[in-house]
């Protein structure tokens, strides 16, 4: 049986830069992905021309920059991730080949052979955040779970992290006493009934 192997992490994109090679239709899906769910993220876009609905987005976020020209390598210096999205497969790939010779993670849209992460569904009630992945087999998958969470978690988790994080912070006793109390508490999260 395939089993998904992919590790997740959460990125700090304000304390990173970001790349996306694409000011089109996916190229606007990709940042308002990235901005949704990191409103303060570091992204410089790239591409000869933008929809206005790129442009609209990025005034609205003064950590984007827009940069009207067409890909160049020296572009990558400098950078964390990148994500190219232009309708041009040898753009794409050329990005792809020259982010891996500087180690930067990358993600060729709808091309899962060039990904080094996928973008996946998210879910977010205040600091609980959710990432979906379906191994980038089927986004779709991947919405429709996003929105059953989003439907499922009650909007006031936030409260009880809160909560639980302000009574944590009471804790006395060595690391495993506090987690061993912690477990305890949240024991209920877990209940079927």
């Amino acid at each position: 049986m395939e089993r998904n192997e992919l590790y997740p992490v959460f990125l700090k994109l304000h304390n990173m830069q970001v790349l996306i090679v694409g000011g089109g239709n996916v190229g606007l899906e990709k940042l308002s992905f990235l901005l949704k769910s990191s409103p303060n993220a570091n992204v410089e876009v790239v591409a000869p021309r933008f929809l206005p609905e790129l442009v609209t987005l990025a005034n609205k976020h003064n950590s984007v920059i827009l940069t009207e020209k067409k890909f160049n390598r020296w572009m990558l210096r400098k950078r964390h991730m990148v994500i190219a999205c232009t309708d041009d497969l040898k753009v794409n790939k050329r990005v792809y080949d020259l982010s891996r010779k500087r180690f930067l993670i990358c993600n060729i849209a709808d091309t899962p052979p060039l990904c080094d992460y996928y973008l996946g569904g998210i879910v977010t009630k205040g600091n609980v955040k959710i990432a979906i992945s379906t191994n980038g087999k089927s986004p779709t998958t991947a919405k429709r779970l996003r929105e059953f969470f989003e439907e499922i978690i009650p909007e006031d988790i936030n409260k009880m992290v809160e909560n639980l994080n302000e009574y944590r912070k009471t804790l006395k006793g060595d690391f495993e006493e506090k987690v061993q109390k912690m477990n305890e508490i949240t024991a209920t999260l877990k209940n079927k009934e």
